[in-house]
């Protein structure tokens, strides 16, 4: 029988503030009426905090009195949805601090409808995810025993599983699994749906190993396995911490293989173990830190940054480690606390360094350096050169100015000047005998190049002309076979001296070549880097024997959406050539203006939003 003293403590427990997070992902058959329950319900138990609703389910981070927190369990239970599902429910302060506070979703209650529980990827995927398919779920205990044994047995030397963070940069800045003997991969993205396209570059060291994955509470890592899986032979053994790292801190409070603090996205702001060594450190002076409540932010991404109280006091604004990979620093106008510029005395420009990685400049008057932009190398069409390239592009090039940086190169195969003359077919005998006068003085004409040739080519002489054999056809490219290994060698010159660049953008004969050498992505490394590419009225060619899918490179695919609306390139062969990049990391883009670069609203706006993910 319960005493009176027992009943008072049991009073005082469910008085204490707590939090509650869990996520459900199941198909929702009446959204409306879910969304009423939660109105109803969060309302009536004065909870706080976010609620997210979708088709495919439900994610819930709200805080509130214990008591309350424990009925909105129990009526949530009593949804034949949810069952099994993994409530973390955990007593916490209140949220003290307001600016914390506003920050998490804590001073309100929000339930919405949204597309997705969590955004996987800034732009639609053609192969989305699936869920269903995600990797095994460990436990806790498995977890630790599957690090335990991959340390002893040494699973770097025999290369069979590796650990991957599905974090954000500045979550594992302050916590990680840090296990000797196991290859840890931290893909240092800003943010999650940043994480997509890091899978695509860099499956081949997924490929056939044992998966090992973990994230917060566990959200996250249900679409990140389920990808990794969906590339298929050589990513079936993908596994996930089930419950994340909340419920591992749980089973081991004295925080086991995991180091430091874990990052939560509530007035917490992190949950540690009874280990008091800080993983962190300050983002100047390099102390060892780890309070993200001051909410400090880069003044470029906004992303969250560690810097110690005596730093902020002798500095306005900071600059992320991803943006000083960049190149950028901060210029005449730091940002406030509120994202907006304020001046400083004198006018002097400001930079904010980290460990000497960036050089302070204090000179009045001279501006910053612009932040770096990507740097895309252009492969122009058969029998055209850079220049003219440069000019058909000019409007691309000028509404990509604030991110992009197209350079132009000729290819290396010199073309002969070729004059159709208007005879009737077909052509007369005496036609290679024309008197010179008809045809175009060469001083008009500027040289014409190639990347891919015809088995027969000539190359161009200094004084003669050639009367083309036929009028235009229009499925000359397929002929068009030679002289891959040249533009390859030249291709990779133009890398060593012009380079880096960031992708390729490839039109007509200059996709085809762009689309041999993302097949050959893995073998070139070192030699030819770059992280996507854009491929516009494209087709394959000399690629007879890649598999359906097979080619591992983020691309966009630009050309006409029906037969016809392109003379040169078919539709059917611009499709065929996308069908032969993996799904998942392929982005398309169908026009009506034939044998060009669209840069009209909508399309322009999705080519820039493709290459946002680059930045």
């Amino acid at each position: 029988m319960a005493t009176d003293q027992d009943q008072q403590h049991h009073h005082q427990n469910n008085d204490e503030y707590g939090v509650l997070l869990y996520y459900k992902y199941a198909l929702i058959p009446d959204l409306t009426s879910l969304l009423s329950f939660y109105q109803s319900n969060c309302t009536s138990l004065s909870l706080l905090g976010r609620v997210r609703l979708s088709p495919n389910g439900v994610n819930v981070t709200v805080g509130g009195i214990l008591s309350s927190l424990e009925k909105h369990i129990a009526a949530v239970q009593l949804i034949s949805l949810f069952g099994g599902t993994d409530f973390k429910l955990a007593s916490s302060h209140y949220p003290l601090d307001d600016k914390v506070a506003q920050e998490s979703g804590f001073t309100s209650l929000s339930i919405r409808i949204v597309k997705e529980l969590v955004t996987f990827s800034p732009f639609p995927l053609l192969n989305p995810p699936d869920v269903s398919s995600a990797g095994k779920h460990l436990s806790a205990v498995e977890f630790h025993s599957v690090l335990q044994r991959a340390h002893q047995e040494n699973a770097i030397a025999n290369g069979e599983l590796v650990l991957l963070d599905a974090r954000n940069l500045y979550e594992t800045r302050i916590g990680k699994f840090d296990m000797p003997n196991v290859e840890t991969l931290d893909p240092e993205i800003r943010q999650y749906s940043d994480l997509s396209s890091w899978i695509d570059d860099n499956t081949e060291r997924l490929r056939g190993k044992n998966v090992l994955m973990y994230c917060t509470g566990g959200i996250r890592c249900e679409m990140a396995s389920a990808y990794i899986r969906s590339k298929g032979s050589g990513f079936e053994n993908v596994f996930q911490l089930y419950g994340g790292i909340q419920r591992y801190l749980e089973q081991f409070p004295d925080g086991g293989f995991f180091k430091g603090k874990n990052f939560v996205f509530d007035h917490r702001i992190s949950v540690g173990s009874s280990d008091p060594n800080v993983l962190g450190n300050c983002l100047l002076c390099g102390m060892s830190f780890d309070d993200y409540s001051s909410r400090c932010r880069c003044s470029y991404c906004r992303m969250l940054v560690l810097v110690c109280p005596s730093c902020q006091k002798k500095e306005a604004a900071f600059v992320c480690e991803l943006c000083q990979k960049h190149g950028k620093i901060v210029g005449s106008a730091p940002a406030s606390e509120n994202g907006i510029s304020e001046t400083m005395p004198g006018n002097e420009l400001k930079c904010i360094s980290s460990n000497d990685v960036l050089s302070c400049q204090m000179l009045q008057g001279q501006g910053a350096n612009p932040p770096r932009k990507l740097r895309i190398l252009c492969l122009h069409g058969f029998r055209q050169n850079a220049s003219g390239f440069k000019g058909r592009t000019g409007s691309l090039a000028k509404k990509l100015k604030s991110i992009a940086e197209l350079v132009f190169v000729d290819a290396p195969h010199e073309l002969p000047f070729i004059y159709q003359p208007c005879f009737a077919e077909p052509k007369p005998e005496n036609a290679a005998s024309l008197p010179i006068q008809d045809i175009p003085p060469k001083e008009r004409c500027n040289r014409k190049f190639a990347w891919l040739i015809a088995r027969d080519a000539q190359g161009r002489s200094e004084t003669d002309w050639k009367v083309a054999d036929s009028p235009f056809d229009p499925l000359q490219y397929q002929h068009q076979t030679e002289g891959f290994d040249e533009s390859l060698v030249y291709l990779k010159t133009v890398f060593h001296q012009q380079g880096p660049f960031d992708g390729i953008l490839g039109f007509s004969q200059g996709a085809a070549v762009t689309a041999s050498v993302c097949a050959l992505k893995e073998r070139l490394k070192n030699e030819i880097d770059f992280r996507f590419a854009i491929l516009c009225s494209g087709f394959s060619q000399r690629m007879e024997e890649i598999e359906r899918g097979s080619i591992n490179c983020p691309s966009l695919h630009i050309f006409g959406s029906c037969l016809g609306k392109d003379r040169q390139i078919a539709n059917e062969a611009s499709r065929d050539l996308a069908c032969l990049f993996e799904e998942g990391s392929s982005v398309i883009i169908e026009h009506d203006f034939g044998h060009i670069i669209p840069t009209r609203v909508p399309y322009i706006d999705q080519i820039r939003g493709f290459l946002q993910r680059f930045i």
